[in-house]
């Protein structure tokens, strides 16, 4: 079992939300009626400001991946992926699984796909991750095999943080 804090569910999501906002226009440009994804961000940085971890940022992720699976571009989908991983961080599980990876870096890869695989977002990405994220990752095994290029991308950012991370 890994012992997780609040105030560590609190930065992997406000790293998720950060994430996510870079690409959120990606999404509105293609839908901007659609304000899904949106609330899924709004809803995740609430939480990582000190907001309650409850049926919001449930209702918000699974709207954020309905939109998602709606989007009319692959781009717009990964940015409504994005967003709904950020909105689910929040419930990073202490369990020493995998896939536990995606809720830390799962908006970080799919808001890399949304940007066309741009190497200056990913450089971002390892950018805006702090020292807390780095400490709850680390705790973790290595993030799993598959995922396409989304599982790719989310790969190099666990190898990259985990081995070159320095705060």
């Amino acid at each position: 079992m890994i012992v997780l804090e609040p105030q560590d569910l609190r930065a992997v999501t406000s790293y998720a939300a950060a994430c996510a906002q870079e690409v959120l226009p990606l999404f509105e440009a293609e839908h901007p009626t659609d304000t899904r994804p949106r609330e899924a961000i709004d809803t995740a940085w609430e939480f990582a400001r000190g907001g309650e971890r409850g049926k919001a940022l449930r209702d918000t992720a699974w709207a954020a991946l309905k939109a998602a699976k709606e989007a009319a571009t692959p781009a717009a989908s990964d940015a409504a992926r994005a967003a709904m991983f950020a909105a689910s961080a929040a419930y990073l599980h202490p369990l020493a699984d995998t896939n536990q990876v995606k809720h830390i870096l799962g908006a970080a890869a799919h808001a890399a796909r949304a940007a066309g695989d741009a190497p200056e977002h990913l450089e971002r990405a390892l950018r805006l991750a702090t020292p807390a994220v780095v400490d709850v990752l680390r705790r973790y095994p290595p993030a799993p095999p598959g995922g396409g290029r989304t599982g790719e991308l989310l790969r190099t950012l666990d190898e990259e943080l985990r081995k070159n991370f320095r705060a």
